[in-house]
């Protein structure tokens, strides 16, 4: 896996990831929704930490200056 999420995109991936999981834990929206959120932020927080978006390859993104 080549890295292919840069800087910015990284740290607004990852406070957004963290805000969902802190919205979906504090109850926040109704039942079915907080699992939602927390799984999405589960995902947004993942893709931060692993520099790797599984969609960005398929639409042929990049947001990595290394690359």
């Amino acid at each position: 896996m080549k890295a292919n999420v840069g800087g910015i995109d990284r740290m607004v991936r990852l406070l957004g990831g963290l805000a969902l999981i802190a919205f979906g834990l504090l109850g926040g929206l109704a039942s079915p929704w907080n699992i939602v959120a927390m799984v999405a932020g589960a995902v947004f927080t993942l893709t931060a930490v692993i520099k790797f978006c599984p969609l960005y390859t398929i639409f042929g993104i990049n947001s990595c200056s290394a690359n």
